[in-house]
């Protein structure tokens, strides 16, 4: 069966991280309301601890229950960031390899997983699909990966990337060995993208058994075409997909629009450009951080087990500033935000859920591509920033231990954080 299609008109447009301006076609109907070069520079600068500030530097919205181990943020001093791998081309997303061998798929922007195994970066790639994948752009390219929860006995990993025309792709691979067949292809959705960037791209599977996959709102700059406010295109959202029934998918029966009222593949709306959404491991709760347009960064908290159709407020509202339009909406606020005083675009992360630091257990790690800074964040209190790294953030993941990592754009490097006295 061929995939889902969701057709946008395509246009030619300028690629900027943040923002950047167009002309609008004629608007759409709207719901109610409920990137960078490559370099072959060294591995980058030592990351250098933030002290610890006497009250909050991001301000939080009004915050749910507390679930964290740990009720404060630890000392960054006692702690850094060590150099795990280097050569990488752009890396982009981290993920655990589902082996239970405590190693790590990098995914390359230009269209390669790559193995990290045993502290050693291997000369195979677990996939190759860079004849298919367009990159040209500082968002395009191979994006986000998630392994089927059965990855040990089906072999199947998911994919977002954008081809050579810049149209996205959510596709499914079978891994057998330790290699993926780049024509075992299994084609999900194809979405047609009208700009360059916004392109979101993140991929995981939730709690509940479903494929959850966020896209950014189209690109240029403003949302000028109401995507992220729209029910008629996936655009501007999280989708939710039952990828163990029908052909290619299947709608789980508790999406918000499964009988109707908007496509039923939405689960939430209101975004952006979503770079980076995690399920914490322990509690099922979802950390989403979304990239801003002039002014502000955000991070959405969503507990677990909320239903879907919550509207996160773009392009009404900038986390939690009015942007354009009517914000009187019912929105759901970021629990975190910062000013473009701090940095420019959220690379959101992961919560730590490994043994080997217990001081972090709980808490919320993310960064800003542009200042290179990395934040902690517990749900009882606004973030503080922690280290200042000098890189340039791009992801963060953690292995089957839950241990965590982050990777530098700038000179393609994969970092562990650990204890100074390691």
């Amino acid at each position: 069966m061929a995939p889902h299609r969701f057709w946008i008109a395509a246009l030619t447009a300028s690629l900027l991280l943040t923002a950047c301006s167009a002309t609008p076609a004629s608007p759409i109907s709207t719901l109610a309301p409920p990137a960078a070069t490559p370099t072959s520079s060294p591995p980058g600068p030592s990351p250098t601890p933030l002290p610890i500030p006497a009250s909050p530097t991001l301000a939080p919205s009004p915050s749910p229950q507390a679930l964290s181990s740990v009720s404060a943020l630890p000392d960054p001093a006692g702690y850094t960031w060590q150099l795990v791998a280097s050569g990488l081309d752009r890396p982009t997303d981290l993920q655990p390899s589902g082996d239970g061998s405590g190693g790590l798929f990098v995914l390359e922007q230009i269209g390669r997983i790559r193995i990290l195994a045993g502290g050693q970066l291997l000369p195979a790639p677990l996939l190759d699909i860079t004849d298919r994948v367009g990159s040209d752009g500082s968002e395009q390219g191979l994006l986000g990966l998630a392994l089927h929860p059965n990855f040990g006995s089906n072999g199947w990993i998911y994919v977002n990337y954008t081809d050579r025309n810049g149209d996205t792709h959510l596709a499914r691979f079978t891994v057998h060995g330790s290699t993926a067949d780049p024509a075992s292809e299994k084609q999900l959705l194809l979405i047609r993208q009208p700009f360059a960037n916004h392109n979101g791209g993140s991929l995981a599977f939730g709690p509940d058994g479903y494929l959850y996959a966020g896209l950014g709102d189209g690109g240029s700059g403003g949302d000028p075409y109401g995507n992220a406010q729209s029910g008629n295109t996936l655009l501007g959202k999280i989708l939710r997909l039952d990828v163990d029934h029908g052909d290619p998918y299947a709608i789980p029966a508790t999406n918000p629009f499964a009988v109707g009222g908007a496509a039923p593949e939405i689960w939430a709306l209101g975004l952006r450009n979503p770079w980076r959404f995690t399920f914490d491991r322990l509690t099922g709760d979802l950390w989403i951080g979304d990239v801003g347009q002039n002014t502000w960064e955000e991070i959405n908290f969503v507990p677990a087990n909320t239903p879907g159709g919550l509207n996160f407020g773009w392009n009404w509202m900038e986390a939690t500033h009015p942007y354009q339009g009517d914000p009187s909406g019912q929105f759901t606020p970021p629990l975190a935000e910062y000013s473009h005083a701090q940095g420019c675009s959220v690379t959101g992360g992961v919560v730590y859920r490994g043994l080997a630091l217990p001081a972090w257990q709980g808490v919320y790690l993310f960064g800003d591509f542009c200042s290179g800074t990395v934040w902690g964040l517990l749900n009882s209190s606004g973030a503080q920033p922690l280290f200042q790294t000098g890189f340039r953030l791009s992801t963060f993941g953690q292995d089957e231990a839950g241990e965590v990592y982050l990777a530098d754009y700038g000179s393609g490097s994969v970092y562990q954080l650990v204890s100074q006295a390691e």
